[in-house]
């Protein structure tokens, strides 16, 4: 399999987390690109924060525009990338300041690996808070491309993993789910840097075989000594609608207490730790 052109902006992007001569003589076994992938993608630092600006643009080229803060617990410490590191249980909160109509909504996600997720979302304007359940994890995320399951992350058990290539930029992967009809997708194929483990595209492919979504990191910086996507979109090629992310003031380690991951503080904003 050769790369696509859309990713070849990426290795520009990524150029500067380039160390010359760091290639490893020996390519990781597949279980260790996919744990240090899903470290670099969801599990850097004991927990972490961000301000999000999501701007929305279906075919017709409309835009609408969400701003939110995501906080990020780990559960376990994931320091170590032995055995199950990098795969622990997770807490996520996530606060919705714009539009009006969102304001002080809340979602909030426990990610276990035993079972399935618990997942809340707080609706401010009935005061009610609605359980999401484990069949909904694959539906968009308050009206965007994304879907649950891209927020939290999906459980690197959930599917088989396969190295299709190595190119000089990349880890080429092909995930398929071990339960296929849990999911919409056959497969999906991730291209992973070989140096940031940053997964820089990632293609899901229906059971026809054609690719209908695409998610892309646009733009990386290295914040707190980590390796960050700070611009990523996802693209519905079916609809021709396209989301993106840009994420600022990006912070690690900032010692988030677990009490604030609980349906109390969906109605009761832990404002202290959203600025």
């Amino acid at each position: 399999m050769k790369l696509t052109r859309t990713i070849a902006p990426a290795v520009g992007l990524l150029a500067a987390l380039w160390l010359p001569g760091a290639i490893a003589a020996a390519t990781p076994s597949v279980d260790e690109i996919v744990h240090r992938t899903n470290q670099t993608a969801y599990y850097q630092g004991k927990d972490g924060r961000a301000q999000v600006l999501m701007t929305i643009t279906d075919s017709q080229g409309r835009e609408r525009e969400r701003r939110f803060t995501i906080l990020r617990r780990d559960v376990a410490d994931s320091d170590d990338i032995a055995g199950e590191a990098y795969n622990g249980d997770q807490q996520f909160y996530v606060f919705f300041q714009r539009p009006a109509d969102v304001n002080k909504m809340a979602f909030l996600v426990w990610k276990h690996l035993a079972t399935d997720d618990d997942r809340w979302l707080y609706l401010p304007a009935l005061d009610l808070v609605k359980r999401i359940a484990a069949s909904d994890q694959r539906t968009s995320f308050v009206g965007s491309d994304y879907f649950y399951e891209d927020v939290s992350g999906r459980d690197i058990h959930a599917d088989s993993h396969e190295l299709l290539e190595v190119t000089d930029n990349y880890f080429v992967l092909k995930h398929t789910p071990r339960e296929p009809d849990s999911v919409e997708f056959s497969h999906y194929v991730m291209y992973v840097h070989k140096i940031s483990f940053i997964p820089v595209q990632t293609e899901y492919f229906d059971r026809n075989g054609e690719k209908y979504r695409v998610a892309t990191a646009l733009g990386v910086d290295t914040i707190d000594g980590y390796p960050t996507v700070t611009q990523a979109s996802m693209e519905d090629l079916r609809s021709g609608s396209k989301t993106l992310m840009s994420y600022s003031a990006v912070t690690y380690n900032v010692g988030l207490p677990e009490e604030i991951f609980s349906e109390r503080y969906l109605r009761r904003a832990p404002v202290n730790y959203l600025r």
